[in-house]
């Protein structure tokens, strides 16, 4: 069957990527065939700037099952390689051609591929009718007049900014992890904590206080996460912690996704454990307030 392929990194499958696929669905309906995503297991940055590190968005599987939960019919999750770097634009629609069955190529708006990026579009569509593949260039996507971007999308997280961040994705922005063994000084004030441990490609949001909903073993329940150095026990080695609200289970070994909802305040030293103890109830107060009806949505 005839395959409609797009190619890009999607890190994050945010909002933007998202109206890409949907045009490239549409197209795979309208053509009688099937939609495919070209995308990458590794950061193509990485092979070509050795030096390069970036956390990303989303892990492989995260990307994979997003990309799968949007509609599309075929991921094609490939190793970028020195290799494929040095392979031109022509050749790599060629082997898309040749390998895959792909007859039409939508082209995200602005996007380049190829060695050095030097081709444009109009190369593209040169190659395509010497290949016998169709090349569509996406429409153009911008939400409230600004420009969405995986790497904006990353600024926000980084800086905190959960809010804006899921507005740009389109969902919740999620970390998953394993529960390991942790510093045990949350159950000596009375507030239990998972300490998780995640891929280490994997950003972190800044440091800080979150409303989350956790998902563990088929049940969701609310949490309140704290990301930092607990400054003020010890200022110690940075963690990701979470205190599941009416819960009291030994969860250690056990997989956990959290679902980032809102960032409450920053991390900080407290004078004394109870004035750090009053915070944390205030926090517990909003936190049930912000999650209310969300549980299961």
């Amino acid at each position: 069957m005839n395959k409609v392929a797009t190619i890009g990194t999607f890190d994050g499958v945010h909002s933007g990527h998202r109206f890409l696929l949907e045009q490239v669905i549409r197209q795979a309906r309208a053509d009688g065939g099937r939609s495919l995503v070209v995308t990458f297991a590794n950061s193509p940055r990485s092979v070509i700037d050795p030096s390069f590190v970036q956390s990303c968005l989303t892990t492989y599987a995260e990307k994979h099952r997003l990309l799968l939960d949007m509609g599309v019919d075929e991921v094609l999750m490939m190793q970028f390689t020195a290799e494929m770097m040095q392979m031109s634009a022509r050749q790599f629609m060629q082997q898309l051609h040749d390998e895959q069955g792909v007859t039409a190529l939508v082209i995200g708006y602005d996007h380049r591929f190829g060695h050095n990026r030097t081709e444009g579009f109009d190369d593209y569509c040169r190659y395509g009718s010497e290949l016998g593949i169709k090349v569509i260039q996406a429409e153009a996507y911008r939400q409230d007049s600004q420009a969405v971007s995986s790497s904006l999308v990353r600024k926000m997280i980084a800086e905190g900014d959960i809010m804006s961040a899921n507005q740009m994705l389109s969902y919740h922005y999620t970390i998953d992890g394993t529960v390991v063994n942790g510093f045990h000084i949350g159950r000596t004030i009375g507030y239990p904590t998972a300490n998780i441990q995640l891929p280490a490609d994997k950003l972190v949001p800044a440091d800080g206080v979150y409303a989350v909903i956790a998902a563990l073993d088929g049940q969701e329940f609310v949490g309140m996460l704290n990301i930092g150095c607990r400054p003020t026990f010890d200022n110690g080695q940075r963690s990701i912690e979470v205190h599941l609200l009416d819960f009291d289970r030994d969860i250690y070994s056990h997989h956990i996704t959290l679902r980032f909802i809102q960032r409450i305040r920053d991390e900080r030293r407290f004078d004394s454990v109870e004035k750090l103890l009053m915070q944390i109830r205030q926090d517990e107060r909003v936190i049930r307030t912000i999650t209310t009806n969300l549980l299961a949505q």
